[in-house]
């Protein structure tokens, strides 16, 4: 693969999505047309349907072992369809969300076992990484605050855990910062949206010469 795969993650209100927007905005003028931006779970068609059915608010009776199920579903069509081409053409993926998602919010925060869902994705992905994974780090108290606050029209099932969901999910990603540093750098969300933005800026540039 001639191209960089790239993969934003944190915890609920962590700003990571508004990152990522910053980010396309800072690199397209020196990218251009070599810049694939996409997100998880989603991406092409057959993820977005599979993404309405996830997070659903209706859908309380999904069952979590059936919820990690249609992530793992809906990951193997996005990498095969759209991010495996793309880096076979040279481009810099930039994804919102990938499987260390599903490790933290199935594995840790619906209690499935991380390596459990770890495994799953390993079947669906066929051991296919992110280059490099921008954590966004921020306490599960101050994410739920800031979604309660800016993100009341836009509120899916999985915001609407419990703060001991959110505290198993941001512990999960700190577990796997610390089992992968060479892949997942942590950044502190917690700061103010400038500074988090050159931090981001300082990692990416590396890769990005």
């Amino acid at each position: 693969m001639n191209g960089h795969f790239i993969s934003f993650e944190g915890p609920d209100g962590a700003g990571k999505t508004t990152i990522l927007e910053a980010m396309v905005e800072h690199y397209r003028t020196r990218l251009a047309d070599r810049l694939t931006v996409t997100r998880e779970p989603g991406g092409n068609p057959i993820s977005e349907a599979i993404r309405a059915i996830i997070l659903d608010k209706n859908n309380t009776e999904m069952d979590a072992r059936t919820e990690a199920l249609l992530y793992a579903a809906a990951r193997r069509q996005h990498l095969t369809e759209t991010i495996l081409p793309a880096l076979a053409r040279g481009q810099v993926v930039f994804c919102d969300r990938y499987v260390d998602s599903s490790i933290a919010y199935q594995g840790a925060g619906r209690e499935i076992g991380p390596e459990a869902v770890y495994q799953m994705n390993l079947f669906a992905t066929e051991g296919c990484l992110p280059e490099k994974t921008i954590y966004l780090d921020v306490s599960a108290e101050v994410g739920l605050k800031r979604i309660m606050t800016h993100r009341t029209d836009d509120v899916d099932r999985l915001d609407l855990e419990q703060l001991d969901f959110h505290e198993r999910v941001r512990d999960a990603y700190l577990a796997l910062a610390k089992r992968y540093p060479e892949r997942i750098v942590v950044i502190d969300a917690s700061q103010s949206i400038g500074d988090v933005k050159k931090a981001v800026i300082n990692v990416l540039d590396q890769i990005l010469k």
